[in-house]
């Protein structure tokens, strides 16, 4: 499996039951592949945790690595928000990511995933 990284809307996908993000998470549960989650993308998604078993489970397996926005991802995360004029900090971690790890976006919104970061593959969900 290669890499991974799941935005706001494949976690919403995933809770609503997607057959596409579901085989993923299915195929890292069972090649130990590591799917990437940025933590403001799970704030977006965490509304209701009684409702939300699926995502609940998919964010504790042990191969689903939650990243946190640190200082010099802070950092570069702006830098990209001012070089492409977008403003979502959320949606520039998930493209610093990315970029970092050489890894696929699932996202509901590829259009500006792709405005982030030319060179990055994506899959609409």
């Amino acid at each position: 499996m290669n890499a991974v990284v799941l935005d706001t809307g494949a976690l919403i996908a995933f809770e609503r039951g997607d057959r596409f993000v579901a085989s993923l998470v299915s195929e890292a549960r069972r090649t130990k592949g590591t799917l990437t989650v940025p933590a403001g993308c799970v704030a977006q998604a965490w509304r209701n945790p009684s409702r939300q078993a699926r995502l609940g489970t998919l964010l504790r397996m042990p191969n689903t690595d939650v990243v946190s926005m640190g200082h010099a991802d802070a950092r570069t995360v702006g830098l990209l928000l001012a070089e492409t004029e977008m403003s979502d900090v959320v949606d520039g971690h998930v493209a610093v990511c990315a970029h970092r790890l050489g890894a696929m976006v699932v996202t509901s919104d590829p259009d500006d995933i792709k405005r982030l970061g030319s060179t990055l593959g994506t899959h609409r969900v």
